[in-house]
């Protein structure tokens, strides 16, 4: 449901997850050539990994430990750095990655939010700062960069405005318990950013009412597989023809893991639509929630069809996106292993999603809506 909690954007890495955690925060947005008038999604996330295990390689947190480096694997160190993953999607996809040690991080948060220091990258709830910059050489001299070879700086302004709270799976006591392998929140699941991008020299113009921004958080001991995400707000009704200046899709989810053992495949997702908010959650038994979905992967594109009820309310998806408009995301989970090699991620999916509300066994059709600069993921685990 669309309800704030700041406190479940603080840094979450606690208890067992000190040595055997990650925490990060994901921002995506569009944005316009300033010469060309082109359209470009950028994504930028800030990704903090085992702050307690700094001093394994007796540097003292001084230099970043990479899971992925060979020397680290023989003597069996686990990853432990801030790492600012950023990049863009389209032809030329691109991530880049920069590794910070955890001497040069800090991390506070209070009344007003997280923020997040390092050198001179900064993410709070309303402002991001940074840049990378990494060489052909350097990418291949390093591949426990997991990085592609350009350049990126951005200063920009995040505005907040609709949130996807998963509710009480996500809340206190759970948090404190450590319960889940992966936990997620979406303080700004609609977001308006504002700013300015330089990437690989070209300049590039975020204006708040043409971002369609996405903010969200994910946090825990490892990742699930299969990984599902879709959102989007641009979103025009097929009814009416008008564009939805209040409405907005989140759906994530896999295969959840809580106490150790693993669930049903499983999605959580928030229809905010037009001012009301429509939740397809799992963990909601009360409402009667049931969850179909599936995704292929052709030559040309990754498709994703998702079918969601509860007692009262039906939603049907189908979205698509181009496999030349996505990149293969790389992350190393907190013990080290890099299980997830064919995930993929992009922002410029599209589709449709039908909403439905039921009346007996009828079903009446509340809106059918066309989303673009659709927030795309999926991925399973090599076999």
């Amino acid at each position: 449901m669309n309800k704030s909690d700041l406190r479940r954007n603080y840094p979450m890495l606690h208890g067992r997850f000190l040595k055997k955690g990650y925490d990060w925060w994901w921002h995506n947005f569009t944005a316009v050539n300033a010469k060309t008038g082109q359209e470009k999604a950028f994504f930028i996330e800030f990704f903090t990994v085992n702050p307690a295990r700094k001093n394994d390689n007796k540097s003292n947190g001084e230099v970043p430990i990479l899971g992925q480096l060979k020397e680290n694997q023989e003597k069996g160190l686990k990853p432990s750095y801030l790492m600012l993953k950023c990049g863009w999607w389209g032809k030329d996809a691109c991530q880049l990655h920069r590794f910070f040690a955890w001497n040069d991080v800090k991390l506070k948060h209070d009344k007003k939010g997280f923020s997040i220091l390092a050198k001179d990258c900064f993410c709070s709830e309303s402002q991001l700062k940074g840049s990378v910059e990494l060489s052909e050489e350097e990418v291949k001299n390093h591949p426990e960069y997991m990085s592609n070879a350009g350049s990126m700086s951005f200063d920009l302004k995040v505005d907040k405005k609709i949130a996807f709270n998963v509710g009480y799976g996500a809340g206190n006591l759970f948090r404190f318990l450590t319960a889940f392998e992966m936990y997620w929140h979406a303080e700004g699941m609609k977001s308006l950013f504002s700013g300015k991008i330089i990437a690989n020299g070209q300049e590039y113009i975020v204006k708040e009412d043409s971002s369609f921004g996405y903010a969200d958080k994910n946090w825990g001991a490892d990742f699930t597989s299969p990984w599902v995400w879709l959102s989007s707000n641009d979103l025009v009704s097929l009814k009416t023809g008008k564009r939805l200046e209040n409405s907005v899709f989140d759906i994530g989810g896999g295969r959840p893991k809580a106490f150790g053992i693993a669930m049903n495949r499983q999605l959580l997702s928030d229809y905010y639509y037009e001012g009301k908010s429509y939740e397809f959650n799992f963990s909601k038994f009360w409402t009667g929630c049931k969850t179909k979905f599936d995704s292929q992967e052709s030559q040309d594109e990754i498709t994703w069809y998702v079918r969601q009820e509860t007692h009262k309310y039906v939603m049907e998806s189908n979205f698509a996106c181009k496999k030349e408009d996505m990149l293969l995301i790389n992350y190393e989970a907190p013990d080290g292993k890099k299980r997830h090699n064919k995930l993929w991620n992009g922002g410029n999916g599209y589709g449709r999603v039908k909403l439905y509300k039921k009346q007996g066994k009828n079903l009446q059709l509340i809106d059918e809506v066309e989303a673009r600069h659709v927030g795309c993921e999926y991925g399973e685990y090599d076999k």
